[in-house]
């Protein structure tokens, strides 16, 4: 899943292409704030990527504020009920909290 990421400076971005535009672009991802960046080339968009996060880190200094975006470690998941009931069996039978099973599910997940 993380393999189409692009990482710099902890901050990750996904960039993507326009066939309208014939551009290169991408957001850099986890933060409160909305920075994109593009560029016409696929060559050159690593370059715009990490020159975005440059300025960001600029911009957020300037004005005194926390660039990255906290998290508290708490959301709400809404699954289809015969889905909450199989992770519910499967951390029971683990002997591990729901809670710790939909953990180990994401780690998983993201580390793929």
């Amino acid at each position: 899943m993380k393999k189409d990421l692009m990482q710099y400076k902890g901050y990750s971005c996904r960039p993507e292409y326009s066939v309208d535009d014939h551009i290169f672009f991408g957001k850099i991802l986890g933060i409160r704030d909305v920075v994109y960046f593009q560029s016409d080339s696929a060559k050159d968009i690593e370059r715009e990527f990490h020159e975005a996060v440059d300025d960001y880190l600029e911009f957020c200094t300037e004005v005194g504020k926390e660039p990255q975006k906290e998290y508290s470690g708490l959301f709400n998941v809404r699954i289809p009920p015969e889905l909450h009931k199989k992770i519910s069996v499967l951390a029971q039978a683990e002997g591990v909290t729901l809670n710790k099973a939909v953990e180990q599910a994401i780690r998983a997940l993201v580390q793929s």
